[in-house]
């Protein structure tokens, strides 16, 4: 039978045909063949998320763990955005771009009882996911509901398949219920996962909350307090990647390179297009869904002064010859690590005097970031390394009102009006990965062997911008690579792609 959970369909009862006699019923539950479906092997996350469950286990010793994949969410009406797992979620189970839709992860704390009479300790957690269960031929859900039923978007994993593809005890979404009954000032969830599930995790723990009412308050702003906890907590939990991370962002990388060979492939038509820039998206985006699951973030494709708009994802303009061509685009693939790669290419194939001036000026920056990062150095640090060349250009082209030394002094940064955002982020699930992590173990954190991070240099002189000669104006340059924190310093994970000005011009000649 379909789980007390099933969900009425959204917007349809004006328009469905779907018959509702007796005798269609019992007509379409019959004549079914058994479904031979053989147990998998655990797949390679497996042992990855067991370790990492029992990490955040050992942080929240006797407190029960929500973990929501979180819902489909609504495009318009009843279409949905193709769905995609919470990175917590994923992080922990090893179920990525296949999740079913409203799974949630529970780690319930395990009691260790003892002979001798003395009060129990907790020991660790038992880990169960709750997923909606494939509904039997005799319910109307395999082909009367075109939210979640079968014969709309396909079958849904058996139980006994789930567990052994993941390692891990599941349950029918409907056992939820008396798990969220229970729910406490003990009871943590990832709140920003299923805001349906937080709200009603916050009624039940509001309610068992002691009386009088300020003690119920107080009983609320707890269990919130520890909510945040937890979603710091994991996301501090991917700062330093394991190998399986590690080889994922190593083929979300290949996959990308691929995909910035393929636009530079499709030059002619990208150039013919009045909306080349659409072309450009279109290409990458092919490639995305090819190798992976998707892209990792909206394509920006950004020709001429479109690349000083730093998050561009119009895409809806032309690609003039003469113009140069910012993409800062990444495959996710199907475990949904993502890379992030940023290349700026001259339209015609050949960087003019100014735009080649620009570019090696950034990747000056961007080589002279990287060559310090090592172990022990603060993230902070990668930054200001860049910011150093990116000040030194800007004072030798006569751009700033003051030398390149008295610029970078805290009180005056006036080179930062032409590069405006950082020179790093983390990356992994999320392209800005662990930003609920505390400040101390992030830009002020100490870098770690197996941090994999961004370095993306950039400068952009806006067209109508009068600090600048004409000549700079509507160029806007970024290069963006990742990078691999080692035992003895690092690696460019990205190197493959193109990156000096020579090398640029040798492959788009190709």
């Amino acid at each position: 039978m379909a789980d007390s959970t099933t969900p009425t369909p959204r917007a349809t009862s004006n328009r469905s045909t779907v018959p509702l006699g007796d005798s269609f019923k019992s007509y379409i539950a019959s004549e079914w063949a058994d479904r031979a479906e053989p147990l998998p092997a655990p797949r390679a996350q497996a042992p990855y998320a067991a370790a990492r469950r029992a990490r955040i286990s050992a942080l929240h010793e006797g407190r029960r763990l929500i973990v929501p994949a979180g819902p489909a969410k609504v495009r318009s009406n009843d279409t949905d955005y193709p769905y995609r797992p919470h990175s917590a979620f994923a992080h922990l189970t090893g179920w990525a771009s296949d999740t079913v839709p409203d799974s949630v992860l529970v780690l319930e704390p395990r009691l260790e009882r003892r002979d001798d009479g003395t009060e129990p300790t907790y020991d660790g957690h038992d880990a169960t996911l709750y997923y909606r269960h494939p509904a039997g031929r005799d319910s109307d859900e395999f082909y009367a509901n075109p939210e979640i039923g079968e014969f709309w978007i396909g079958p849904r994993p058996s139980p006994t398949h789930v567990a052994a593809d993941l390692a891990l005890a599941t349950a029918p979404l409907a056992d939820l219920d008396a798990v969220l009954q229970a729910a406490d000032a003990d009871t943590l969830v990832v709140r920003t996962a299923d805001r349906d599930l937080t709200d009603r995790i916050d009624g039940i723990r509001l309610l068992a909350a002691t009386v009088p009412e300020p003690s119920a308050h107080d009983a609320a702003d707890l269990a919130w307090d520890g909510d945040l906890e937890l979603a710091r907590d994991l996301s501090e939990l991917r700062l330093v990647k394991d190998d399986y991370e590690i080889a994922e962002l190593r083929t979300a990388i290949a996959a990308t390179k691929r995909g910035f060979d393929d636009v530079i492939a499709d030059r002619p038509a990208i150039v013919e297009h009045a909306r080349g820039e659409r072309l450009v998206e279109g290409t990458f985006n092919r490639r995305a869904r090819a190798e992976g699951n998707a892209v990792g973030y909206d394509t920006i494709a950004a020709a001429g002064p479109h690349a000083c708009i730093l998050h561009w994802t119009r895409n809806d303009g032309p690609v003039a010859p003469g113009d140069l061509i910012l993409i800062d685009a990444g495959v996710e693939v199907d475990s949904l690590y993502t890379a992030d790669i940023t290349r700026t290419l001259p339209v015609s194939g050949v960087f003019g005097e100014v735009q080649r001036r620009v570019y090696e000026a950034v990747r000056e920056a961007a080589d002279a970031a990287f060559a310090i990062v090592r172990p022990g150095i603060r993230f902070r640090e990668v930054h200001a390394e860049a910011m150093r060349v990116i000040a030194t250009k800007t004072a030798e082209w006569g751009l700033l009102p003051v030398s390149a030394e008295e610029s970078l002094q805290p009180e005056h940064q006036y080179h930062r009006r032409y590069m405006v955002h950082g020179t790093s982020h983390h990356l992994g699930l999320d392209v800005h990965d662990c930003a609920a992590a505390r400040r101390e173990l992030y830009l002020d954190g100490i870098i770690e062997p197996g941090m994999v991070f961004t370095i993306e240099p950039g400068l952009y002189f806006q067209p109508d911008d009068l600090t600048v000669p004409d000549e700079y104006r509507g160029i806007g340059v970024r290069i963006e690579d990742n990078i691999l924190v080692t035992e003895s310093g690092a690696e460019n994970l990205s190197i493959a792609i193109p990156r000096t000005a020579d090398d640029v011009e040798a492959w788009l000649a190709r």
